[in-house]
């Protein structure tokens, strides 16, 4: 029996408080005020003293209005259904489309037991050569996307999410700007990749609880498609909204603060989402992208510093490019190997003549006389930049790697590569 209690003790910004007993952490409870019914979740237990973070927020919510617990966590609906749909943070329509409520499945779960994993070892394709051919993306891999803002990375995740050898994209959107949101959902649209995609999109107009959602709602849902045999990636811009969120919710409840005024929980907080990337054992997998924006591109700021400890490597994205340098991808080594004999020579050779390309850029900037081989390393550094680093490009993994050999031919000679000869009489152009 569903008990209601029409007292609440405090009301302070989107947190109610009210005594009640049974009550677990995590349930749902429906609160009827005089404009209608709204629900919140229990955030805290101290005895009988439950907190509540309300939906839809604390305004218009009286200290004489009704709490029911439900006696169940926040749950979203899961089936094929979801594909094409668009929902907000609390997992209701954006899209004028049908409320779903069947098959409801909870929300932020524990991560996959470990016995359950296997290896990475499959090659997520994007059709970006600064991903596929320097820094591949595996299957179940958690990656963040440094950025700061200003820089593409929505139109960035956007093309992923078109070219990306996927069954599932699930996209989650935290604190976007309405603009941002019309964006992802006319390009999926119009590239038909809307059809496999599923949204859940929180913007800055939105009650913040729901952006806390967000990650767990899309995790859940992915999770699920997975067990089903689905190759799932999930798509999360940004974590630092997302953060920002939860640092105003522990203000609220009066938390001891801690770097910077997040909650001294924010390790945990991001690495129970992002250990969320699996590889099943006999299912499917889920593959975790999750842009995360630097104040003052600071990588110390305590989102990216505690990020770069649970994630797999990172991205950079700096000048609308992906840098390389700074960028890793640690399993890239996994797959690498296996598609192509000179993918791993020919990433490492690109790489060390760009590196002296910034060194003789450097040279020309202080005035210093330009050797010949500076000369060639300009004008490869040039051909790089446009051809292979330019996010605009899009091409197969093979043809960006043929096209790698032909910006080395038409700068060097064979012996100045630093390759190996057997590698050069089998790809040198002819």
């Amino acid at each position: 029996m569903q008990k209601i209690y029409t007292k609440i003790e405090s009301i302070v910004g989107n947190v109610i408080t009210v005594r009640a007993e049974g009550v677990r952490n995590s349930d749902l409870a429906e609160i009827t005020t005089s404009s209608g019914k709204s629900y919140a979740n229990v955030i805290k237990l101290d005895r009988d003293l439950v907190s509540l973070q309300v939906f839809a927020g604390g305004q218009g919510v009286s200290t004489g209005d009704s709490v029911r617990f439900l006696g169940v966590p926040m749950r979203v609906s899961y089936s094929n259904d979801l594909l094409g749909r668009v929902f907000n943070g609390a997992g209701q329509p954006r899209d004028n489309g049908p409320e779903l409520t069947d098959n409801m499945i909870n929300i932020g779960g524990p991560s996959v037991n470990p016995a359950k994993r296997i290896i990475p070892r499959n090659m997520i394709r994007t059709g970006i050569p600064m991903i596929d051919v320097f820094n591949t993306l595996v299957r179940s891999q958690k990656l963040p996307i440094f950025s700061v803002s200003g820089e593409p990375y929505n139109q960035l995740l956007a093309r992923i999410a078109m070219q990306a050898e996927v069954d599932v994209i699930v996209l989650g959107g935290m604190g976007l700007k309405y603009d941002d949101y019309l964006y992802f959902k006319d390009t999926l649209e119009q590239s038909g990749a809307m059809s496999r995609t599923t949204m859940f999109i929180h913007t800055a107009s939105d009650p913040t609880v729901e952006c806390t959602l967000v990650p767990d709602m899309s995790l859940a849902v992915a999770e699920r498609f997975a067990l089903d045999g689905k190759n799932v990636l999930v798509l999360l811009t940004d974590m630092t909204n997302f953060c920002d969120a939860l640092k105003e919710t522990a203000i609220t409840m009066e938390q001891v603060p801690s770097n910077r005024g997040y909650p001294g929980d924010l390790y945990s907080a991001l690495a129970s989402r992002y250990e969320k990337a699996v590889d099943f054992d006999s299912a499917g997998s889920v593959t975790i992208l999750g842009v995360t924006t630097m104040p003052g591109d600071d990588v110390t700021h305590p989102v990216p510093d505690n990020t770069g400890y649970i994630t797999e490597g990172q991205y950079y994205l700096k000048n609308g490019h992906i840098e390389p340098f700074g960028s890793l991808s640690r399993l890239k080594q996994q797959v690498n190997k296996d598609t192509r004999d000179d993918h791993r020579a020919l990433m490492d050779a690109m790489i060390k003549l760009y590196a002296a390309y910034k060194d003789s850029v450097e040279k020309k900037s202080m005035g210093f006389s330009m050797s010949e081989w500076d000369e060639k390393l300009l004008k490869y550094g040039n051909l790089f930049e446009t051809k292979l680093m330019d996010l605009s490009v899009n091409i197969p993994l093979e043809e960006a790697l043929d096209l790698g050999w032909q910006i080395l031919a038409d700068c060097f000679e064979k012996n100045e590569t630093g390759l190996k000869t057997d590698l050069i009489n089998k790809y040198w152009p002819k």
